[in-house]
């Protein structure tokens, strides 16, 4: 773990535990080296979308499976 004075290393973990690629990090680590921490911010952006869209995407999934249970669970009540 990082030293709370470790700047970079503070950000190579929050990377990390952000689920950021290995490309990613390397890029956001080299604005960081060249203290161009703004321009880190659309980067951060981007994968905060593709999250989100993993997000939504797996609530699709569970809302289907969801649906499903509840039909076979009515199917079997009606017999």
């Amino acid at each position: 773990m990082a030293e709370a004075t470790d700047t970079l290393g503070i950000l190579y973990q929050n990377l990390l535990d952000a689920g950021c690629n290995k490309e990613l990090i390397e890029k956001c680590m080299l604005l960081a080296r060249k203290n161009r921490q703004t321009d880190i911010l659309p980067l951060l952006s981007h994968h905060r979308k593709e999250l989100l869209n993993d997000v939504h995407q797996s609530q699709k999934c569970i809302d289907c499976l969801d649906f499903l249970a509840f039909q076979i669970k009515k199917q079997a009540n009606k017999k």
